[in-house]
C-alpha cells in the first residue's frame, strides 16, 4: 500500500515537472527557438493542427525562426495564427515560407520575462507540495484504519518528504538555467 502511494506521488510530480518544462520553453530567450510556436495551431481541413504538423520549422539564424508549409495553400492560415498568438512577433510572408525575424529583447522585456518564470517555477512547487499533502493524507488513513503502524507512517512521510524535497530543488534547477537564459545577450 505504502509503496502505490510513493509511486503514485513520484510519478504525479515528474509530470508536473514535465510540464514545468513544456510552460518554460514558451518564454521567449535571446536566441531562436523552434519551441516557441509549439501551442500554436492552424486551421487544416478543418481541423486545429499545430504548426509543426504542416510546416518545417527551423531556426536558421539566432533571430529568426523560418516556417515553410508543405501545402502552399495554408501559407495564409499559418501566418493568422501566428499574428493571432501573443508572441508578438510580426510574420514576414513571401508566397514560400513564413520568417519570423525576432526583435533583441530589452533589459526591462528581459526582467518580465523572467518573473514569468520564476512565477511558472513557484506554482509547479505548489502543484508538488499539493502532491505531498494527498500522498501524507493517504499514508494517515491508513494509519487511522490500523492498515500500517505509527512507525511505518511516519517512515512513509518521510519519504513523501524527500521526494518533494528533492522535486522542489529540480525545480529550482530548471527556473535558474531558464532566467539564466532569458538574462544572458
Amino acid at each position: 500500500m505504502i509503496e502505490e502511494i510513493l509511486m503514485d506521488a513520484q510519478e504525479r510530480m515528474e509530470k508536473s515537472i514535465d510540464r514545468l518544462k513544456e510552460d518554460l520553453s514558451h518564454i521567449r530567450t535571446g536566441k531562436a527557438n523552434v519551441s516557441l510556436l509549439n501551442g500554436i495551431m492552424v486551421e487544416y481541413y478543418g481541423t486545429p493542427t499545430p504548426i509543426n504538423q504542416v510546416a518545417n520549422v527551423s531556426a536558421p539564424a539566432p533571430d529568426m525562426i523560418t516556417v515553410q508549409p508543405w501545402d502552399k495553400g495554408i501559407i495564409k492560415d499559418i501566418e493568422k495564427a501566428i499574428q493571432k498568438s501573443d508572441l508578438g512577433i510580426n510574420p514576414n510572408n513571401d508566397g514560400v515560407i513564413i520568417r519570423l525575424p525576432l526583435p533583441q529583447l530589452t533589459k526591462e522585456t528581459r526582467t518580465e520575462l523572467a518573473k514569468q518564470a520564476r512565477k511558472k517555477g513557484e506554482d509547479a512547487k505548489i502543484h508538488i507540495r499539493n502532491i505531498r499533502r494527498d500522498a501524507n493524507d493517504s499514508v494517515k488513513k491508513l494509519e487511522k484504519a490500523k492498515e500500517i503502524t505509527e512507525d511505518d507512517s511516519k517512515g512513509a512521510q518521510d519519504d513523501v518528504q524527500k521526494e518533494t524535497d528533492a522535486a522542489v530543488a529540480r525545480i529550482d534547477k530548471i527556473c535558474e538555467e531558464k532566467e539564466k537564459d532569458i538574462m544572458s545577450i
